[in-house]
């Protein structure tokens, strides 16, 4: 299932050659997506990633020693809802968008309160409440250019509903009017602007 995923979030991201996954938990989406250079970061050593393919930092993302200007596409899945507040937020953006190299791509995916409010705060370590709005809103306020919002577009949980293997998975990741009636996680889609001048470029 995460095989697919990662292929269509690949994409999303325009393709990129070395991607990041900040909170890369046991590396279903790292692991995973068909880049050339893989970068996962985890405050917790997950024994289950374990691929030789993946450079791994074991860190909190804030404290993660990482390449500016760098990396092509960032994944940010299911992990900003966890962060205390939107300050906390609005300074991992901030961070994020400085490992990325000027038109490189963030996506963020993650629960939409507006779909699942019932059931939002089942999870108890989810602290903010974000919306596909609020987190378009957060990655503008970060200097990114929002290029893509789909409010409904994964189910809330691995369990139930979601697809449960991998032809299903495809099969729903293409035909978006299935994500309008089993969607409860937004994708945001932005860029680090192109104009922006990279360290080192200034006329001096």
């Amino acid at each position: 299932m995460w095989r697919e995923l990662a292929r269509f979030l690949y994409r999303e991201l325009g393709s990129p050659q070395a991607v990041l996954d900040p909170a890369a938990g046991r590396g279903e989406f790292i692991t995973s997506v068909p880049a050339k250079e893989r970068w996962g970061v985890d405050a917790v050593d997950h024994s289950g990633l374990d691929d030789p393919g993946v450079k791994l930092v074991i860190s909190d993302i804030m404290d993660a020693d990482l390449p500016e200007d760098y990396f092509d596409g960032v994944l940010v899945s299911n992990f900003l809802e966890h962060l205390p507040d939107a300050d906390a937020i609005a300074r991992t953006l901030h961070k994020l968008r400085a490992t990325l190299r000027p038109g490189g791509r963030l996506a963020v995916m993650g629960p939409n309160f507006r779909y699942c409010a019932k059931t939002y705060f089942d999870c108890a370590d989810h602290t903010v409440i974000l919306t596909h709005v609020s987190a378009a809103e957060q990655l503008a306020a970060a200097g990114f250019d929002v290029i893509r919002v789909i409010p409904r577009f994964f189910p809330y949980s691995f369990r139930g509903g979601l697809p449960a293997s991998a032809l299903l998975t495809r099969m729903y990741l293409r035909f978006p009017v299935a994500w309008k009636l089993l969607g409860k996680q937004f994708l945001v889609v932005a860029e680090r602007p192109r104009t922006d001048e990279v360290p080192g470029d200034r006329a001096v």
